[in-house]
């Protein structure tokens, strides 16, 4: 019997997935194997760093009718909560070397930004800037504070006030605009032109391709530190979506690997924020405009990384919609597991991928045109833990201490 209700879904098959065409040298490019064993060293040498753990869920993968059910739960990632730590932090450092190598005519390497005072000096005068709806804006606000540049950090108005104070105690500067994520990142952009600061954003557009790729490049750590933890590939791959560069990363690393034997990737959104599945149905970027008013607020998000799609349009195998009802289920179903499993406390952003899979395995067209059966295995990345305490805790009704208090009283 499934473990969530039968809400509403919307799924579509990319009608411009090539299965077997190869991933390419201009793929390679934008990410690829070389340059993740450059940010695996840079990052993996950080204060504080593990692999978090993949937990598999036996217990719920019976009760879903699959084979395997893992979950790569970021909750602990550098003490941030989130896995946005790999991207916006690393990319951070690749700005900065790139930008003091500029200014002092010798090469300088991420390791010694952390240890040589002279640099840590030099970068006092560098300001980095984003937007965001919270997680990325945590990473560049701790990769700044960790390597001595100024931080200032743009929120728009639906951010939570919890999610505000969180990215300010890495001693950034933030600024609460108008509007919804995509004016957010215009003001960003538009004050940094003025005043020479430098936008760290996992959002490319036109003339701005190095940072938000470097950010991609740092998201592939955690999809090696999954694959390596599991005994074989699996068999379908649920990823959620903002803009799509944590998907297309997920994405672009089985299909370098192996382009005819990779995941079933299915990408899923926010059903008033579906930027990826409208641009899929049109065969062209398009921007979802409105207040994008989601639950899910690490998605929320009404245009496409160029990047992203470069890799997306014909790498996704599908894109699905789900709606906030179905991510709250979820985040409680994780909370109170099914028997045998570990509770995991998960943001509202972190189970799309999750609740997008309970919901189609029990749809049996659905279940069908992704090829799900009963010798499936199925992996998710849970991008957040209770990154808004508050929030998780009205959501859930209990806090994540309580959760995870009972789970160790069981």
């Amino acid at each position: 019997m499934n473990p969530v209700s039968n809400l509403p879904f919307t799924l579509l098959r990319n009608p411009r997935h090539e299965a077997a065409e190869p991933y390419g040298e201009t793929r390679k490019s934008l990410l690829s194997a070389q340059a993740l064993a450059q940010a695996q060293t840079v990052i993996t040498s950080w204060p504080g760093y593990h692999a978090t753990p993949l937990r598999s869920l036996p217990g719920l993968a019976a009760a879903a009718g699959v084979a395997a059910i893992h979950y790569k739960d970021e909750a602990s990632r550098f003490g941030l909560g989130s896995f946005k730590a790999l991207g916006g932090a690393y990319a951070v450092a690749r700005l900065l070397c790139r930008e003091l190598e500029t200014r002092l005519g010798r090469p300088v390497s991420p390791a010694l930004l952390l240890l040589d005072p002279a640099l840590r000096q030099a970068c006092a005068d560098i300001t980095v800037t984003c937007a965001t709806d919270g997680n990325h804006g945590r990473s560049v606000a701790w990769g700044a504070q960790m390597m001595g540049c100024r931080c200032v950090i743009y929120i728009h108005a639906s951010v939570s006030e919890g999610r505000k104070h969180a990215i300010e105690h890495y001693g950034a500067d933030v600024v609460r605009t108008a509007g919804n994520y995509d004016d957010s990142v215009q003001q960003a952009d538009r004050d940094a032109r003025r005043k020479g600061w430098f936008v760290i954003s996992d959002t490319s557009y036109p003339g701005y391709m190095d940072i938000p790729r470097d950010v991609m490049q740092g998201y592939q750590l955690m999809v090696h530190e999954a694959v390596v933890a599991l005994d074989r590939w699996p068999t379908h791959v649920f990823v959620q979506a903002g803009v799509g560069g944590f998907a297309a990363a997920v994405c672009a690393y089985f299909w370098e690997r192996s382009a005819t034997h990779r995941p079933v990737l299915v990408v899923v959104e926010p059903e008033r924020a579906d930027c990826l599945m409208q641009s899929a149905k049109a065969g062209e970027l398009v921007a979802v405009k409105g207040d994008l008013d989601t639950l899910m607020a690490g998605l929320a998000c009404g245009e496409v990384s160029l990047l992203a799609w470069e890799i997306l349009q014909t790498g996704a195998d599908a894109f699905c919609t789900i709606g906030d009802a179905a991510a709250v289920e979820v985040m409680r179903l994780l909370a109170s597991p099914t028997a045998g499993d570990p509770a995991i406390v998960a943001g509202e952003s972190a189970v799309a991928g999750l609740a997008a899979a309970l919901l189609i395995l029990q749809q049996a067209q659905a279940r069908d045109a992704l090829g799900l059966s009963a010798d499936s295995r199925l992996l998710f990345f849970g991008s957040e833990g209770d990154t808004d305490p508050a929030l998780y805790e009205k959501l859930v009704g209990r806090s994540a201490a309580q959760v995870l208090q009972a789970a160790g009283a069981a």
